[in-house]
């Protein structure tokens, strides 16, 4: 199985790396930081690769053993492992998906002509004026959210209230990133919630979902994701037909959305892969299924089973301690797994002590993640609170 990374992960290092030794698959690492990746998995075969480039990926391929498999976890390298799979004729996602939900102007401009979600966007294209873009300032839906085509992890993406400050952001985010395209689209207000799916084009198991608690406006860092295993139905049919107007149905999908006072679901954005930031892991022990072991089966073009076997009665929670200034990270506890009161927790910091930090307002400011889980969730909220009421992360300017 060749696998494709740029930097390396928990869900790769805990989750899909375990999973491939368990089916007995030898993996190839495809990357751009080979040096980085050899040094957290030495035992792995890492091949040098600008994975950003589909051509390259399908000459390296194609130069060594034919594969069975060509997979990815990562946000930017769908649409290249989409392709590299069809040119070897592998199970695998359809391109023109991966490539409609990573480009959120396709994916607005797609939906809406389906019929199945209407938000009103303008893209600004990498290159061009943002004033000559956007035409009449004032004509467009305030508030409003500008964002990278492309983006992730919440980067550059910021609630906007009058032209002014519309003006502003996008002349600081083009300073920053030259060469990305923008959108700006209405805002959508209401509760964000995620649904998690798993299929492989003929089933679709629907593996629950997240409430998302969000930092204070005008960011949209995600500080606290509570798990609910189901959805009111009308909510999840609306949310499974945007999926398929997209043409979403194999592997893992990660989809935000928020529901409007008038119970319509409106479409935050598609991430076709498994959900990050260690949710995942907390998903695959809460519903105590192979759950990596299952998606990398339907890259290797075996069916899903009608029934996964899933626990339906679980609890679950992640908290992510953020910074709020920058400095020096001069405190913070250690790796720590708990078991007590029916409740398994487990925090991953993501910064060493002794780190300088810089507040970007996005999920890079995460300091680490408690995650917990249980069987009830009275429990799980009482065991998350007391660990972070017990424990200290300090940051000095």
């Amino acid at each position: 199985m060749y696998l494709l990374a740029l930097n390396p992960t928990d869900s790769v290092s805990e989750g899909f790396l375990p999973a491939a030794r368990s089916l007995g698959l030898a993996v190839t690492l495809l990357t751009d930081q080979p040096a980085s990746h050899r040094a957290r998995h030495p035992e792995l075969e890492v091949v040098a690769c600008d994975v950003r480039d589909f051509r390259e990926v399908i000459a390296v391929v194609s130069a060594r053993e034919r594969p069975d498999a060509v997979f990815t976890n990562s946000d930017h390298l769908q649409t290249q492992a989409a392709l590299a799979a069809d040119y070897f004729g592998l199970p695998g996602k359809d391109w023109r998906a991966t490539l409609r939900t990573k480009d959120k102007a396709l994916l607005r401009r797609h939906l809406a002509a389906a019929g199945t979600d209407r938000v009103r966007a303008l893209e600004i294209p990498a290159g061009t004026d943002p004033a000559d873009a956007l035409g009449d300032l004032h004509a467009l839906p305030y508030p409003c959210v500008v964002k990278p085509r492309e983006g992730v992890a919440s980067e550059d993406v910021v609630r906007v209230d009058t032209p002014a400050q519309l003006r502003a952001r996008c002349a600081r985010i083009r300073a920053r990133r030259p060469g990305d395209a923008l959108v700006v689209e209405e805002y959508l207000a209401g509760e964000l919630h995620t649904l998690e799916t798993l299929g492989d084009h003929d089933v679709r198991h629907v593996l629950g979902g997240f409430r998302t608690r969000l930092s204070a406006a005008p960011y949209f860092v995600e500080e606290r994701l509570t798990y609910l295993a189901e959805l009111p139905p009308a909510v999840l049919d609306q949310v499974l037909t945007a999926l398929d107007a997209l043409g979403v149905g194999f592997g893992a999908c990660h989809t935000e959305f928020v529901v409007d006072g008038a119970g319509r679901v409106r479409i935050i954005e598609v991430n076709y892969r498994a959900i990050g930031d260690q949710c995942d892991l907390l998903l695959a022990e809460l519903l105590d299924v192979p759950l990596f072991a299952h998606v990398l089966r339907t890259h290797l073009g075996e069916p899903l089973p009608l029934d996964l076997g899933a626990r339906t009665d679980g609890a679950a929670r992640l908290d992510y301690p953020c910074a709020r200034r920058d400095g020096t990270l001069t405190a913070a506890p250690d790796r720590t797994d708990l078991v007590a009161d029916g409740v398994r927790l487990a925090y991953r910091p993501l910064h060493a002590v002794g780190e300088r930090l810089r507040v970007t307002h996005t999920n890079r400011d995460l300091l680490g993640v408690v995650r917990a889980t249980g069987r009830d969730r009275a429990a799980v909220d009482r065991a998350v609170e007391g660990f972070l009421a017990d424990r200290c992360w300090e940051i000095t300017p």
